[in-house]
């Protein structure tokens, strides 16, 4: 399959979580009889690697590639440990007792909750960075939507502004992956 169509699958896989994850308690419903909302982020996340693969190299896409490879990591960590979580059903005081545990592990904590799962959205805006004065609008929607996606879900506990805020991102991307461009025409 083509690096462009691994990314797209990626994007729609990875809005598709972001959709249930935005169901609030009503995201059990995906989670039966697996979870669902889970395994779309995971493959998602996974797929959306190649975008290390479609932009053209340059002096931040180095930058951008680690930063983009390291979040994807983290969210394999970070789907591990939902799953792991799922696996309780409705054992609250055990699934309590893991998330104790792992807010008291700083090793876990800050690579797979915290910090690494966001460098997937770093990444990636760096990538879009790049493109910041040909394709000025699309790469600010990356810029703007990585962190609005963050600030959405943490700050403001909002399902829908997270969903939006993934949709401005996953559009500037692809945007970005089908843009146009601008040929230079030399007069002979």
């Amino acid at each position: 399959m083509k690096p462009r169509s691994l990314c797209l699958m990626g994007l729609l896989f990875f809005v598709i979580s972001y959709i249930m994850f935005a169901q609030g308690a009503a995201l059990s419903y995906f989670q039966k009889p697996v979870d669902f909302a889970h395994w779309f982020n995971l493959t998602g996340a996974v797929l959306l690697i190649s975008f290390n693969n479609v932009f053209p190299k340059n002096s931040l896409s180095g930058t951008a590639s680690v930063l983009t490879t390291l979040g994807v990591i983290a969210h394999i960590g970070l789907c591990t440990i939902d799953f792991i979580m799922w696996s309780f059903g409705n054992d609250d005081a055990a699934r309590e007792q893991l998330s104790e545990h792992i807010s008291n592990t700083p090793s876990i904590l800050f690579p797979f909750i915290i910090i690494g799962p966001s460098l997937l959205f770093i990444g990636l805006a760096v990538h879009a960075a790049a493109f910041i004065k040909t394709h000025t609008i699309s790469s600010l929607m990356v810029i703007v939507g990585a962190p609005a996606v963050g600030f959405s879900y943490f700050i403001l506990k909002n399902g829908t502004y997270m969903v939006l805020s993934c949709l401005l991102f996953a559009t500037g991307l692809t945007l970005l992956l089908y843009r146009k461009e601008k040929q230079k025409f030399v007069i002979k």
